[in-house]
């Protein structure tokens, strides 16, 4: 059931939904929680597909917020609210309210938000693109117990790794880490089979990803070893090599679907690392609520510290930077397949398993 309302306020748009509930017969209020989305015109038929979808797991009230700027000086001092009330079949198993704002409202977005969260339920605000630096500190941010943006939908998403890092506050999180959640639990996985000793690790995958960054600096930060960027064709990411003095580990996607997994000493395997739909993204961060420490840390670690597959040196944590410490060698791999870097007898040498 569908809804629509020109020129209306917040107390009208929740009149609208006590009656849209009544009409379909469902009066009871059934969600878990808000989830607001904040985007353009251009993404929100995306955005709002891959919110319905996650709402069969998480049953939430949508608020979709779409900032419509003015033309001409004259309709920018208009200020109008026009809302599109959806309940039932056209919701998923939630609510959804489409907001579009006009004129001087636009500047004020939290003030129309604000009355249509649910009472006593947690808020999760999603910014699909166009993301704040400091996403705490926007108003709308404000009013959210979890904030998630998607670096990867960013000009220049690497670098704004570093500005979310400097602005970071607990419950803030990105789509670009949630993408890498079966990179992690595979290697995780893989380590705990070995009673080795990482020495070097190497992530692969393509340029301007995010994604890639954020797994390289998850092993430098957990591992304390030299990590190694190198850059592949793609999609995404297509492999990570950790050297150890038991043999090299291996996880190599090139497809963008099924890996395989090679630990020396054992018979390799295929396992299934497909990339996922942003609603499965969307739906994983709903089931948790609460700051992610360990994204917190990953992302504080820095890109500056990775070494690049160029030839770039970036010192590993605790060290300084190449050539200010003796007996630390940094060797480069040009080749994209190339084995992992290989760390000297003087380079640090840490236990495998997670802090």
């Amino acid at each position: 059931m569908k809804t629509d309302l020109t020129d209306t306020t917040a107390s009208k748009i929740n009149k609208a939904l006590v009656q849209a509930r009544r009409a379909i017969g469902t009066p009871a209020v059934g969600m878990v929680l808000t989830l607001v989305i904040v985007t353009d015109e251009e993404n929100a038929y995306d955005a709002l597909k891959a919110a319905g979808d996650a709402s069969r797991e998480h049953p939430s009230r949508t608020l979709v917020v779409i900032k419509r700027h003015a033309r001409s000086p004259r309709d920018r001092t208009q200020s109008r609210l026009d809302a599109e009330v959806r309940v039932g079949a056209d919701a998923g198993t939630g609510e959804t309210v489409v907001l579009r704002l006009y004129g001087e409202v636009v500047d004020h977005a939290q003030s129309v938000v604000l009355p249509l969260l649910l009472p006593d339920a947690p808020v999760v605000v999603w910014w699909p693109v166009n993301a704040p630096l400091d996403p705490a500190n926007d108003p709308l941010g404000a009013l959210a117990q979890r904030r998630v943006t998607d670096t990867y939908a960013c000009e220049q998403p690497v670098k704004e790794l570093a500005a979310r890092a400097d602005a970071y506050t607990p419950g803030d999180t990105d789509l670009s880490w949630t993408r890498i959640t079966p990179w992690r639990s595979m290697l995780a996985a893989a380590l705990d089979q070995v009673a080795c000793q990482v020495q070097g690790v190497e992530v692969e995958g393509e340029e301007f990803n995010p994604s890639c960054e954020l797994l390289a600096m998850w092993l430098a930060d957990r591992l304390d070893v030299p990590v190694r960027r190198t850059r592949s064709a793609g999609p995404g990411l297509t492999a990570v090599r950790m050297d150890t003095d038991c043999g090299p580990i291996v996880l190599d996607r090139a497809d963008g679907s099924l890996a395989t997994l090679a630990i020396q000493g054992q018979p390799k395997r295929a396992v299934a690392l497909k990339r996922r739909e942003t609603s499965e993204l969307i739906a994983e961060e709903l089931r948790r609520l609460d700051p992610d420490d360990t994204y917190a840390s990953a992302l504080r670690y820095g890109v500056e510290r990775l070494k690049q597959g160029d030839g770039g040196d970036a010192p590993a944590k605790g060290e300084r930077r190449a050539g200010e410490r003796e007996g630390l060698a940094a060797p480069v791999e040009s080749a994209a397949k190339g084995p992992a870097a290989e760390a000297t007898a003087e380079a640090p040498v840490k236990r495998a398993a997670a802090k």
